[in-house]
């Protein structure tokens, strides 16, 4: 562990038989429970890597075939990384979990069977798989304080379940930052070409791998000399213990997505709390208690008028005198007596003599003419 707290220049030093070796620039102490949820891919929160920093993890071993090549590649360039193992395989093959301690690699645990379902589990089914893959690991290890409280979910599938209850454990939940598809039936070259790709376009971040695929072993040691060729610094991550504090950061450290000067925040001011049971009341508020108001003397203040009930309003009667009722008679028709009115208020209508009508004139009389 000493060594592991190295820098790169250190571990390119003390590399066997590789003075040009890619080494571990740095380890990474971190709190579970702070940051209980990693990995850009799934969180909010992933690690908090500066630029062209990358952390390398495996997932599903120990297999001797394939997990053995891998630690002799990160041997040979003197590389610290993280290794999720599952339980059924740590009981095969215990050997191979304690060569991870020894060469200094921190250890996670993958879950007991690799169940591509924790995501529809309920916590009475997730249990067993959390609990036994840690059981399995831990007495594969003659130390088992060499167990970190570090746990990724099978596939990735998680899950409410799988996720609070490794949270009520302390274990902090390992997604990862980007792939390289090793699980699938693809060419060692495309694995390079895809982890180095997806690294590019991120600058930094958490590569997830298996150490239990031929394709995977094809890959590495190119993967690493282009880590070195384009400046690239391993980073190697442990727990904190009471003896290890966890390494100083910021909060903003941890989020994928960091707030900038250019970025506006979405979030009103935090307004202070107050305590109404300790607050001073007054059964009725006074005029001081609003400031300065230009208000009127206080003789001509009148009290204000209560908004309910409403007083009644008394309808006004008109004043006008009432016109005497009509007479019956008045709306008979035809009426009794002849209508009168006075000469001014009739009018004479005459009309022009009508023309004597024109005689006919005979065609005979024409004739004569």
């Amino acid at each position: 562990m000493a060594l592991s707290l190295g820098s790169s220049d250190a571990w390119a030093a003390d590399c066997p038989g590789n003075p040009n070796a890619l080494g571990t620039s740095r380890t990474l102490v971190v709190d579970p429970h702070e940051h209980p949820r990693l990995g850009a891919m799934q969180y909010k929160e992933t690690l908090p890597l500066k630029d062209h920093e990358v952390v390398i993890t495996f997932d599903d071993g120990p297999l001797p075939k394939y997990s053995n090549k891998v630690l002799q590649i990160l041997a040979d360039q003197c590389v610290k990384a993280t290794f999720f193992t599952i339980g059924r395989q740590a009981k095969a093959d215990p050997e191979g979990v304690r060569k991870l301690a020894a060469a200094g690699h921190t250890i996670g645990t993958h879950s007991q069977n690799h169940p591509l379902s924790m995501n529809r589990m309920t916590l009475e089914q997730v249990q067993p798989e959390v609990d036994q893959g840690i059981a399995w690991t831990k007495a594969a290890l003659t130390d088992p304080s060499a167990l970190s409280p570090f746990f990724r979910v099978p596939g990735l599938l998680r899950g409410d379940a799988v996720e609070s209850y490794a949270a009520s454990l302390g274990l902090q939940v390992w997604s990862a930052d980007f792939l390289a598809d090793d699980w699938r039936s693809i060419s060692g070259a495309k694995v390079y070409e895809l982890a180095m790709k997806r690294l590019e376009a991120r600058g930094k971040g958490i590569l997830l791998l298996h150490d239990i695929q031929a394709r995977t072993v094809a890959a590495l040691p190119k993967i690493l000399a282009d880590l070195k060729a384009k400046n690239y610094r391993i980073v190697h991550v442990v727990a904190a213990t009471q003896d290890r504090p966890a390494t100083p950061t910021e909060p903003e450290d941890w989020l994928v997505h960091r707030p900038s000067d250019e970025t506006p925040v979405a979030h009103w001011p935090a307004i202070t709390p107050v305590d109404p049971a300790g607050a001073e009341t007054r059964v009725r508020a006074k005029l001081d208690d609003f400031g300065n108001l230009d208000v009127r003397p206080a003789a001509s203040i009148s009290l204000p008028k209560p908004a309910w009930p409403r007083p009644a309003i008394t309808p006004k009667i008109a004043t006008a005198p009432a016109l005497p009722a009509p007479a019956a008679d008045l709306f008979a028709w035809p009426p009794a007596a002849p209508l009168s009115a006075r000469r001014h208020h009739l009018a004479r209508i005459e009309t022009p003599p009508a023309k004597p009508a024109a005689r006919p004139v005979k065609l005979a009389s024409l004739r004569k003419r």
